[in-house]
């Protein structure tokens, strides 16, 4: 490339971020981890670079931070000699500095806790709350660019509303597939269940019960297999009352005349023969009807017969579906509801094909327009991509996004999306798994992150300048001082060039302590500041090697 065309190239303006609101990471407390002691470190926003001798221990504070997004825990990492580590990052801004805090533990023997401001919680608990606030991007973080679901992630970025609406189509399509392929399946039991459910329904609507019947008809069939001896002791009745020599109608009648001369003189005498007659005609009353009782002695067989065919029809039901009546009853609604779903679905069964095939059309029109926003979005993604890769060290590289066809549709699209690139002059294109090594990676990561935007107000960087230096070094820490701008950028980092362009510098140092190593990280003044950006430039203080770095820092 032309130092004019590379001047074009960064003159270019580069594509707006979408600000990430607070909380930014204000603190970091880490307890007992590798070799780290006690640490209490407070953190500033926009870019925060950590830098110190190598081996000192720069990627212990990534791997706090992995702790805190739920990474997998060793007890290799705990501080030798000690029981735990703790470590504790507190999220906020400014008077909500330390509003929201999460926190994991892991003990020697391998147990572990997470909290979240204090409240107990599961570690993927702590993982999703997180994830929301914090992006770590180390070195092999940036091979997740090599997945292609994350490839297609990248474009699909841009076309989110095509992307809704066919996941929508995709996911009505597969639901009616597998209602018919149920339907289908089932086919042979649904027609067996419907001829049991049809027997049983009919067998209980045609007996109809009524819970409340039994007593009835048990009295009814007491009555009419004990006819003749209410017959007999009906006519003994009669007798006493009115047929018999000496009967309760004469003896009554006897007794309302015997009162006619004292009621003349005495209302009490009087009222009680008025009420003396009344119980006489009551009497009769009742005498005639045990007469007719008396008479009715001839046994119906007819009679006897239906109420015991009726409860014995009862009793098989109950048998069946009960142990009550009641149940019988409820167990023929549920019955019938059964019957009338697999009657639908055998009615669906001879229609959902239709739909099914109405559904994958529109999968395939709403997976088509998917691919044509992905083709409409694909060349400009790509451009923008590596008019920032290309100002990190790779001024020859070529990227594009690939879509092939795929066999069947999937969740995803109809097709898949691969992100193909080179960057050597005159190289074919080809898969970025195949043809990028670690630091490329790394910066193309840094080149998605600057173009597309990171996902959280926080974002860490750890080795994101391995490999490179002179011009793609002072490149990259422009990109990271522009990422800055909008969140909050830890970088680990052996550059001077990108630590120079830091708003906060933090050094790790190893110590031997009481004959224990011991790292510590410490925030630096600007003197100090100078002093390791020199050491970094040329592994010493020289005067000469002050100039270049108060050169860096102008």
């Amino acid at each position: 490339m032309t130092r004019k065309a590379r001047t074009a190239t960064r003159d270019r303006p580069a594509p707006a971020l979408t600000p990430i609101a607070p909380p930014r990471l204000a603190r970091l407390e880490v307890r007992n981890l590798a070799t780290i002691a006690g640490l209490e470190l407070e953190l500033g926003g926009g870019f925060c670079a950590f830098t110190g001798e190598t081996g000192a221990g720069k990627s212990i504070i990534v791997d706090a931070l992995g702790l805190l997004l739920g990474a997998r825990a060793n007890s290799d990492l705990i501080r030798s000699g000690e029981s735990e580590l703790l470590v504790t990052g507190f999220w906020g801004e400014g008077s909500d500095a330390e509003a929201d805090s999460a926190s994991r533990r892991l003990s020697a023997s391998g147990r572990g806790a997470a909290r979240l401001s204090g409240e107990l919680v599961s570690v993927r608990e702590l993982q999703e709350w997180a994830q929301g606030r914090l992006t770590i991007h180390w070195q092999h973080s940036a091979v997740s660019l090599l997945s292609p679901a994350n490839q297609r992630a990248l474009l699909d970025r841009r076309v989110p509303e095509e992307q809704r609406v066919y996941e929508a189509a995709f996911a009505a399509w597969k639901e009616a597939v597998a209602r018919l392929d149920a339907l289908q399946a089932s086919q042979r039991e649904r027609a067996r269940q419907i001829d049991l459910l049809t027997f049983q329904v009919g067998e209980i609507s045609d007996l109809a019960p009524d819970p409340g019947e039994e007593e009835a008809l048990g009295a009814e069939l007491s009555r009419l297999s004990n006819l003749h001896t209410i017959a007999q002791s009906a006519a003994g009745a009669v007798e006493l009352l009115s047929d018999g020599d000496l009967n309760a109608l004469g003896m009554i009648g006897e007794a309302v005349r015997a009162l006619n001369a004292g009621a003349k003189y005495d209302e009490t005498v009087g009222q009680l023969q008025t009420d003396l007659r009344a119980a006489l005609e009551s009497v009769q009353a009742i005498a005639g009807e045990l007469r007719a009782a008396a008479e009715d002695s001839a046994a119906d067989p007819e009679a006897l017969d239906r109420v015991e065919a009726r409860l014995g029809a009862l009793g098989k039901l109950k048998a069946k579906y009960g142990p009550t009546l009641a149940d019988v009853v409820e167990f023929g609604a549920r019955a019938a509801e059964e019957l009338a779903e697999l009657e639908s679905d055998e009615r669906d069964a001879g229609t959902l094909q239709d739909d099914v095939d109405a559904l994958y059309a529109e999968v395939q029109r709403t997976g088509q327009a998917l691919d044509a926003a992905r083709e409409r979005e694909a060349g400009p993604l790509a451009e923008a991509l590596l008019a920032v890769i290309r100002e990190l060290g790779m001024p020859h590289a070529r990227m594009t996004f690939a879509l092939t066809p795929l066999a069947a549709p999937a969740g995803y699209g109809l097709s898949d999306v691969t992100l193909r690139f080179t960057a050597n002059p005159g190289e074919a294109l080809g898969p970025l798994s195949d043809v990028a090594s670690g630091g490329e990676l790394s910066r193309v990561m840094l080149a998605v992150s600057t173009v597309l935007g990171a996902d959280t107000p926080s974002v860490v960087f750890d080795e994101v300048d391995a490999g490179i230096g002179g011009a793609a070094a002072t490149a990259v820490a422009g990109q990271l001082a522009r990422l800055a701008q909008e969140r909050q950028v830890l970088v680990v980092t052996h550059l001077a060039q990108i630590a120079a362009r830091a708003d906060h510098h933090y050094k790790v140092e190893k110590h031997v302590e009481g004959g224990r190593t011991v790292s510590r990280v410490r925030r630096l003044s600007d003197e100090e500041r100078l002093h390791e950006i020199a050491r970094m430039l040329s592994g010493h203080s020289s005067e000469a090697a002050l100039e270049h770095a108060r050169e860096l820092l102008r």
